[in-house]
């Protein structure tokens, strides 16, 4: 499609949305996300963002409608559900994860996005993040490389006789920058890192067929990637995590909400808050193309002292005291 023909595309949008409002209609969103149906909800994981939208003006129900749509965690279905979303045609596309928000890029270059992505203009979502162009702007959960560092130095202080880590990890990410700087940094610690290759799709039988073979080749700690497939089956890492009592590591709070040890990343709160300010310019006109992409500024230690307290752990009073939350 010409540059021309978006352009065209994205101006009778924005028309087409000034005239539902003129005529009192609801403003519609299609929320996507990899997570199983049951984590979905406006007072699920995603709270921040409808509370930030409430505080904007806009009722789930009354002046706004939410069409909810889930992956599951299963990528191979990304392409399909992306052109569901697309032929309802709605105001806004929310995406959550990268690979969720190219195949929407993919399916429309006229209806907005709005994502949450690691590295927009590496997975060529954007050319440019203070002026995007095009349908899509959205939220930078880009932390890093080095902050694989920090996460395996935070369990060392969690288990100073740290020596095998499992890394729990897709292999494009282990054989790319992030794989690169976690060896970086276990050899700084002095430990080793163990990644066994999946064998089939990420769910529980290969979780489970995974963690015990990290543990049979001597994994005395276990470091968590953000992948789609583990945000999605955090529950069940958490659970088998804690059954073979090791001490780990995650990305985002989410995980250690559901019972993870602890997590270290940026704050998905306060990157919710900055998505539903770009939904709200969309919908009053703003071109997403004008909107800059936010970069995640804010970042969290959360600890979770039921999982302490499962473990039979110890936690330095130090690391207690520089959490940012204890869930008790």
């Amino acid at each position: 499609m010409k540059r021309r023909d978006v352009l065209v595309g994205l101006l009778l949008t924005a028309v087409c949305r000034a005239d539902a409002r003129e005529h009192g209609k609801p403003n519609r969103v299609a929320f996507v996300a990899p997570l199983h149906p049951a984590d979905v909800s406006e007072t699920g994981d995603s709270g921040p963002l409808f509370k930030e939208l409430r505080r904007l003006g806009y009722v789930v129900g009354q002046n706004l409608i939410v069409d909810w749509y889930t992956g599951e965690g299963r990528v191979e279905r990304y392409g399909e559900l992306a052109r569901d979303v697309v032929r309802l045609k709605p105001d806004v596309v929310f995406a959550i994860t990268t690979a969720i928000a190219q195949n929407l890029k993919a399916a429309t270059a006229t209806i907005p996005l709005v994502g949450i992505v690691v590295d927009p203009i590496g997975f060529g979502l954007v050319n440019n993040l203070a002026r995007p162009g095009g349908n899509f702007t959205g939220v930078s959960v880009d932390a890093g490389i080095e902050i694989w560092g920090k996460r395996l130095e935070l369990l060392k202080e969690v288990s100073p006789k740290l020596s095998r880590v499992g890394i729990l990890m897709n292999k494009a990410n282990w054989e790319g920058s992030y794989g690169r700087a976690l060896r970086n940094a276990a050899e700084h610690l002095r430990c080793s890192l163990l990644f066994p290759l999946p064998k089939g799709p990420l769910v529980g039988v290969e979780y489970r067929r995974l963690l015990a073979a990290m543990v049979q080749d001597g994994a005395d700690a276990i470091a968590v990637a953000d992948s789609d497939e583990n945000v999605t089956n955090r529950r069940v890492i958490a659970e088998l995590v804690t059954t073979y009592r090791l001490p780990a590591v995650f990305p985002l709070r989410l995980f250690a909400a559901s019972g993870g040890l602890m997590s270290y990343g940026v704050d998905l709160a306060d990157l919710f808050h900055h998505a539903a300010a770009q939904i709200d310019k969309i919908l009053k006109g703003t071109n997403p193309g004008e909107i800059p992409i936010y970069q995640a500024t804010k970042f969290e230690l959360v600890i979770n002292l039921k999982t302490v307290r499962a473990l039979d752990l110890t936690m330095p009073p130090s690391l207690l005291a520089t959490a940012d939350e204890v869930i008790e």
